[in-house]
């Protein structure tokens, strides 16, 4: 296999030119981005209040799980929706789907209500999140995107920490229900602006729904989601109803794949997998990333106020140390490789960072000072400011303008399923390792840990710092992967700025008759 290639281009308008003030545009881009990562965060520390409020416990779980499942389910037909019929209109339309969510979210009367409208809220999510990467694509040719990669990683930093911190002081200071209704301005705010000021090209393809394709898609994602959300929870995991959802995502994924390759108009196009190989070695790196980004950010809070004894707003800020490297380190390596051209050593050293700062997190203990644990927060922090955004660029620069949609939404569905994947296996990882430990009263929680007998709380704290390590050391393991997959990526000239596209949004190809070549074929 060669180690150097270059991907063959439609002609010279296949990359749109850098419009003037693109740095405004994007901040209408990253504003509803930042809506979307926002409420998840929001909600999850407002959930206690939700429940005393409108009752039904027992189906707590299914308020989060609606909104993910109907978020990755939706996620990739957005994307396709996007090139077919314009990516403007699609990602306002997907913000409006939002905001209508949000509104009936913070009026739901009972669980049930509330459960009904965040699947709203996670069709609109979907948009949102499969739109922005593709605008981004659509608008910033990936040589220039380096410039402009801090935004990004900002908004995602931005999200992750402001997130429970904004759920703590909206759900202490006002109503549960402003943990929704916040979002409305915010909204209405990103919905207006980018109605202004984000002008593409107009696209007119006429093209047949790939209703097939959007099925089987739905139904293996669904069995995906749900298996991830019942094993060793709900379910053992060797039971016959997990069994039979892994059975279902077997038979789903191969009709799946059958269909793509005989429609005109694939939802997921297979091509953008096939085509060149850093596209799918890109998307290892993305589920990695994924898997740290969400098990960092559910399980470090829960170690530093258990065993370190941080409050919920504290740990919170105590996530600082892993999130401010992400923001520098993101930014910087984005200049280079606009600079240089070059990115392939980022996501190597990215990698490797990962590996050794998950490796020495899973080595806490219950005497691991705050000093020691935000050392080793930092080089996750500077491992994933080196992978995330540009295993994305990477992907980007592996398709053509016309399947952008549909593979910026692939980045997506890879990162979401490599959060929910991993919080799964590390939610069974956990739960084995605290459940003999647990008092005889369940939980104790951080508060209730205080008034424990010695042996009990020290038995307990050992377990809960066991199953961290344990968590942490399978993240180091998936980053490994990781690893392997950033050394097989090719050193792939990056796409430059171009005249502008044809007035209809078509590329070159398009007009011709011709059919787009495949990147690496």
């Amino acid at each position: 296999m060669p180690t150097t290639a270059s991907l063959p281009s439609a002609g010279p308008t296949a990359v749109p030119a850098v419009p003037k003030n693109v740095r405004w545009v994007l901040l209408g881009v990253m504003l509803a981005m930042l809506l979307s990562m926002l409420d998840n965060m929001v909600v999850s520390t407002a959930m206690p209040t939700i429940v005393g409020d409108l009752g039904g416990l027992e189906h707590i779980s299914w308020v989060v799980t609606a909104y993910t499942l109907v978020t990755a389910v939706t996620t990739p037909i957005w994307g396709k929706c996007g090139d077919l019929f314009g990516r403007k209109s699609l990602y306002l339309a997907s913000i409006a789907v939002f905001i209508a969510g949000s509104a009936l979210c913070g009026a739901a009367q009972s669980m049930g209500e509330l459960i009904a409208f965040r699947v709203v809220q996670g069709i609109g999510a979907g948009g949102i999140g499969a739109g922005a990467f593709a605008l981004i694509g659509a608008l910033v040719p990936p040589r220039e995107r380096g410039k402009y990669q801090g935004m990004t990683a900002s908004v995602m930093a931005i999200g992750t920490i402001g997130g429970p911190l904004l759920g703590g002081f909206v759900t202490g200071h006002f109503d549960w229900r402003w943990a929704f209704y916040i979002n409305l301005p915010l909204g209405l705010a990103a919905l207006v602006w980018l109605g202004l000021k984000l002008h593409l090209p107009a696209q007119r393809i006429r093209a047949k729904i790939d209703w097939a394709g959007i099925a089987l898609l739905t139904l293996s994602i669904t069995a995906i989601v749900l298996a991830a959300t019942w094993a060793g929870s709900t379910y053992a995991w060797g039971s016959w109803q997990i069994l039979s959802l892994g059975a279902v995502v077997a038979v789903s994924v191969a009709l799946f794949v059958f269909v793509e390759k005989r429609v005109d108009e694939p939802l997921l196009p297979l091509s953008v997998f096939t085509g060149h190989r850093n596209y799918p070695l890109a998307m290892v790196m993305i589920l990695a990333a994924g898997v740290v980004l969400f098990g960092a950010g559910l399980y470090l809070p829960l170690y530093q106020q258990t065993v370190q004894g941080a409050s919920a707003t504290n740990s919170g800020l105590l996530m600082l140390p892993m999130m401010i490297p992400v923001v520098i380190v993101s930014t910087l390596a984005g200049k280079v490789m606009s600079a240089t051209g070059k990115y392939k050593v980022f996501p190597v050293v990215g990698t490797l960072f990962l590996v050794a700062g998950l490796g020495l997190l899973a080595t806490m203990d219950v005497h691991t000072s705050y000093l020691l644990t935000g050392l080793y927060m930092v080089l996750v922090g500077i491992g994933l400011g080196f992978t995330m955004q540009m295993a994305g660029t990477i992907a980007q620069n592996s398709v053509s303008l016309r399947d952008m949609g549909a593979a910026m939404s692939s980045v997506n569905l890879f990162r979401s399923l490599g959060g929910s994947l991993g919080v799964a296996v590390f939610g069974s990882l956990f739960t084995r390792a605290v459940r003999p430990a647990l008092p005889a009263g369940g939980d104790p929680g951080p508060d209730a840990l205080r008034h424990l007998p010695a042996g009990a709380k020290d038995a307990y704290l050992t377990a809960v710092t066991d199953g961290t390590g344990h968590i942490f050391l399978t993240a180091a393991l998936v980053c490994a992967l990781a690893f392997a997959a950033a050394l097989f990526v090719i050193e792939v000239p990056l796409k430059k700025a171009g005249p502008p596209a044809p007035a209809d949004g078509r590329e070159p190809s398009e007009i011709s008759g011709k059919a787009p070549v495949a990147p690496g074929r």
